[in-house]
């Protein structure tokens, strides 16, 4: 049974080594994007191996953020959570180390595969550790200063992109994993779950991961209209059928297909997919119109993003409780919507761009749509299922939302008819802008469409802080397994 008390020094610890943990993967997802044009300017890179440096991190993040849960229960939370935190903080340093766009691309793919290992177990080590009486509690501070961290993600990446450069943004896990990893190490207890049992799904992760990648390379490459791109696609969506297959036939699959037994989880998970889509390639491409168009520096662009996780650090608490009042259907549609509304707004952000009166309003309504949708959403997810399978269900909610991201930052490229030079271009690159606005709208309005058309029951009381407290832009909150 968990027996450490928040207010002795060991929970203080505890509380301070997972927080730490959870801001570098955090940190890292918020303040890339603000970082692709110097890096785009200093490599010599192309708009492709741009999207493969936000892509790279996402797909071994998202094939294996499964896996990684798994492994903690099974070899001990804290062991993994440090292998994670160490790892993550070795391929960051190669990151900032990388001479070439390849080996940057390779060195995310990496990070990936750290933080699918320690993401997992950051807030797993605070269920597993404090007593159930301090767990909320201790959960809620988290969570809060997790979203702290993702509000001043951007603003850090900016001042780091304009300051001692863009390497700096991945370097600067180097310093956070030697804090966090002996302090793990000394103050954190071992925990796993002893009725972890069975084999790895080792070949289920492996397949996930490689249907992710080809699909996402053939998006990105399409536009080259060669065999090889359609055979990768080819090659993509048969990994996705034999995923599939391996997980139905498998003892212990990593992904149980029975859970999507619930329609209420099935179509929780489409709206995911359409909201975090859209999410993914509104920041991609954000971040890349501010400083290539409308002329801000790295440091004004990141600036400019605060408002959106401000937003959602002060009032998703709020949102969750209407939510829990009225029922999730009506915040899980009007929130895409709102979200569209932003997207729509954001054209009139262009050449020499007013912040207060372009850009300012945009991202306060995105704000709004966000703060109104991501905590019914996540506990809407987590309700849709037994408590036994809570950690399951958000795992899998959480890989989608990334899986959408990563899809979208390949794909809106090519359906905006955007060129690999176009981000040199302030003309080129406005012009595609706008052509990628409206088609993210769309999918926010499939989005809200099918939630109020499939979501019907409400969701009871919602006793996850980390769905009330929510700074993330990229993917919705984990929740642990709680059978420890």
């Amino acid at each position: 049974m968990p027996d450490v008390r928040l207010a002795s020094p060991q929970g203080r610890w505890i509380l301070l080594t997972t927080v730490l943990g959870s801001s570098m993967a955090l940190l890292d997802s918020t303040v890339v994007n603000v970082a692709l044009p110097r890096i785009g300017h200093d490599l010599n890179a192309s708009l492709t191996a741009l999207q493969w440096t936000v892509n790279a991190y996402m797909v071994t993040l998202a094939g294996l953020i499964l896996l990684g849960g798994s492994l903690g229960d099974r070899y001990g939370r804290r062991r993994i959570f440090v292998i994670g935190v160490v790892w993550f903080a070795a391929a960051s340093l190669l990151c900032g180390l990388a001479p070439t766009p390849g080996v940057l691309i390779a060195a995310r793919a990496l990070q990936g595969i750290g933080g699918a290992l320690l993401t997992p177990g950051s807030l797993a080590l605070i269920q597993a550790s404090f007593r159930p009486d301090d767990r909320g509690r201790a959960v809620g501070l988290w969570s809060g200063f997790g979203g702290v961290g993702a509000a001043v993600g951007p603003f850090l990446g900016g001042w780091l992109v304009a300051g001692p450069g863009w390497r700096w943004v991945f370097l600067l896990n180097v310093p956070l994993a030697l804090l966090c990893a002996p302090i793990a190490v000394r103050h954190v207890p071992e925990s796993a779950d002893e009725r972890a049992h069975g084999r790895f799904d080792v070949l289920g992760a492996v397949l996930g991961a490689l249907g992710l990648a080809l699909v996402t390379y053939a998006l990105i490459e399409a536009r080259g209209g060669s065999l090889a791109v359609a055979l990768t696609a080819v090659a993509g969506l048969l990994c996705a059928v034999a995923f599939v297959h391996v997980e139905k036939h498998r003892p212990d699959p990593m992904m149980p297909l029975g859970i999507f037994a619930s329609r209420q989880f099935t179509a929780v998970n489409l709206v995911t997919l359409c909201v975090y889509a859209a999410f993914g390639g509104f920041f991609f491409l954000t971040a890349l119109q501010l400083q290539v168009v409308a002329g801000y520096s790295p440091l004004q662009a990141g600036t400019s993003l605060l408002p959106t996780t401000a937003l959602m650090l002060l009032f998703s608490a709020r949102s969750g409780a209407l939510a829990e009042r009225i029922g999730p259907r009506v915040p899980l549609t009007v929130g895409p919507l709102l979200c569209a509304v932003a997207m729509l707004l954001m054209l009139r952000v262009g050449k020499d761009a007013d912040y207060l009166t372009d850009v300012l309003p945009a991202l306060l309504v995105m704000g709004t749509g966000m703060v109104t949708l991501v905590a019914p959403l996540t506990a809407t997810v987590l309700a849709s299922v037994d408590t036994s399978r809570a950690g399951l269900a958000s795992g899998i909610n959480n890989a989608a939302a990334r899986a959408a991201g990563l899809i979208a930052v390949a794909a809106l490229p090519l359906l905006a008819g955007m060129g690999p030079e176009a981000y040199r271009s302030a003309d080129a690159f406005d012009a595609a802008f706008r052509r990628a606005m409206p088609i993210c709208a769309g999918v926010l309005v499939a989005g809200a469409v099918l939630a109020f058309a499939t979501v019907r029951r409400p969701a009871p009381d919602c006793r996850h802080p980390e769905c009330r407290t929510h700074g993330s832009v990229t993917a919705p909150p984990l929740e642990p397994d709680r059978r420890a």
